[in-house]
């Protein structure tokens, strides 16, 4: 007869079709079950947090929720970082771990429902009648609050006989947020001001991509001769790309910059207008009107002076028909504008002043050499203003940064496997420092196994913890705690079968444009092993000490 850990896993594989994860006591009839009696695909990871991360990558690439797993205990309090950026990056995933008997915590057990609770993860536990169904509710949370969900097997539990799995309800989800009668008014009153308006600007952000907005924005755009421009989550977003002006914040060009602030109205979908973006309060002018649509219950930055609570794509669709109505022109102001000569780049030098690579010239050369049908995913550190300034990407599911919301390194190989499993067909681009990379570093075999040769890092390799290295060591504290000695991760990625090349100079990335040339299914994944000067600081990076000088 099936068991409490079958009804589980057959149920989550109706709705879920890849779980990542490190087996253990605690999983062990889970998994058994999955493999034995489900078409879902299992993928090993390393580390337990790896796991979350990998079903995190999944769904910010594809759109489709994943699920990870461990064990109890350790294997649990593993994930924590992991889960606290899904739940602070508004991920939904279903996290499936043992947990303590049904009779009480043995010497080992912790409290988990608490853990999970101190990070925002809400705990379901399963019962021997009500497996199924409450798999279905852990799901259905998932989805409807955009958060990750963690659903508990009792030790005791696990290996009991459930009878036949049930067919389960299926997840019932919210339908988009319709603004109300009062947000209507607001709108109409929008429609008539970006009628009016001589420089309008649109913003769009992430939640934007995940409302499926990019079409109506891209209409709204042309009706009202809008400038664009996205938040570093939310690139791509706009059809049309001649209009616009990359990302905002630090990783935004100073000429584009420039620009936003010449704004007379501004509108913002779906971007919670985080300090980053807003330039720590510096990217629109004092007399720009901004106005933000957002499904949040109220404005999340004191600078909008209009607050319209309703779903990106119903808004934007409702404003084009309101323009319509009031057979508004274009306002002509993109027209004008030199796209090309805002939105240029800093070259870099071949070598900084210490002999080490320029991380802008190695950036700017790969970007030249990356396939263009690629996934970017990106570590936390500074080294993410490169690849967020250098290397443009498609859509919003093809740049993800696993750890930002959270403010976290470490979490940046793991992320390949996610992302290679949601885009069986495009080559995954992992950008990390050498700090995050070896804190993730046993997950390195888990993206070389993986991703294989549509699979690729590169390592910014500075010797450092560069964010504290530009931020306290030039406040003049001790630079000894921020230093890391040099790690040949060529030598490392060469030990587990992959192509590790050490890239001292830029020639070295030939081996760049050999490897992309060459057919996938012939190649192995690709590590450069880039030595780069800690001394040449990112623009973003150089915000954050001016705000914190």
């Amino acid at each position: 007869m099936p068991t409490v850990s079958a009804h589980v896993a057959a149920t989550l594989a109706r709705h879920i079709d890849h779980v990542f994860g490190v087996m253990g006591n605690g999983n062990a009839y889970f998994l058994d079950a999955l493999e034995h009696q489900t078409e879902a695909t299992y993928t090993a990871v390393r580390h337990e947090a790896g796991g979350v991360v990998a079903a995190d990558a999944h769904f910010r690439a594809s759109g489709r929720i994943a699920a990870a797993t461990a064990t109890y205990g350790a294997g649990f309090t593993n994930t924590l970082t992991a889960l606290a950026e899904a739940v602070q990056a508004h991920v939904p995933l279903v996290l499936v771990v043992g947990d303590e008997p049904t009779s009480g915590p043995r010497p080992w057990d912790v409290d988990q429902i608490a853990m999970a609770s101190a990070v925002g993860a809400r705990t379901y536990t399963v019962g021997r009648s009500d497996a199924a169904a409450t798999t279905v509710i852990a799901i259905e949370h998932a989805l409807a609050y955009r958060v990750p969900t963690v659903l508990a097997i009792p030790y005791d539990v696990a290996a009991l006989e459930a009878g036949p799995v049930p067919a389960a309800p299926e997840p019932v989800l919210p339908a988009p947020l319709r603004p109300s009668p009062f947000a209507a008014a607001e709108i109409r009153a929008l429609a008539r001001t970006l009628a009016g308006a001589e420089r309008p600007f649109l913003l769009a952000g992430r939640g934007a991509w995940l409302a499926g907005a990019g079409e109506a924005l891209g209409v709204l755009a042309e009706r009202t001769g809008a400038v664009t421009a996205s938040t570093a989550l939310g690139r791509g977003v706009f059809p049309d790309a001649r209009y616009d002006l990359g990302v905002t914040g630090g990783f935004g060009a100073d000429g584009a910059m420039a620009l936003v602030r010449e704004a007379d109205v501004a509108v913002v979908f779906g971007a919670s207008l985080n300090q980053f973006t807003m330039r720590f309060g510096d990217l629109f002018a004092p007399g720009t009107r901004v106005v933000q649509v957002d499904t949040a219950p109220t404005a999340t930055h004191p600078h909008v002076g209009t607050f319209i609570r309703g779903d990106a794509a119903v808004v934007a669709s409702t404003l084009v028909d309101e323009l319509d109505a009031l057979g508004a022109a274009p306002s002509g102001w993109r027209e004008q504008i030199d796209l090309a000569a805002l939105t240029t780049r800093e070259s870099g030098d071949d070598l900084a002043a210490d002999g080490r690579l320029d991380p802008r010239s190695v950036a700017r050369r790969i970007g030249e050499l990356l396939p263009e049908d690629r996934v970017v995913v990106s570590d936390g550190g500074h080294f993410i203003g490169w690849a967020n300034m250098y290397w443009p990407v498609a859509a919003p599911d093809r740049m993800m940064m696993v750890g930002t919301a959270f403010q976290s390194i470490g979490l940046g190989f793991p992320s390949v496997a996610g992302a290679a499993a949601a885009k069986p067909d495009s080559t995954v681009v992992l950008t990390t420092g050498d700090g995050g990379g070896l804190m993730a570093v046993a997950d390195l075999e888990t993206a070389v196994r993986t991703a294989g040769g549509r699979g690729m890092a590169v390592v910014w390799n500075d010797g450092a913890y560069g964010a504290e290295i530009n931020l306290y060591g030039l406040k003049g504290l001790a630079t000894g705690p921020m230093l890391i000695p040099d790690v040949d991760f060529a030598g490392l990625a060469s030990a587990l079968g992959a192509e590790g090349v050490v890239v001292r100079e830029l020639a070295d990335l030939d081996r760049l444009a050999a490897w992309a040339a060459r057919p996938a299914a012939e190649r192995p994944f690709l590590l450069l092993d880039c030595r780069v000067s800690p001394h040449v600081i990112a623009p973003y990076q150089q915000e954050v000490i001016r705000v914190n000088s």
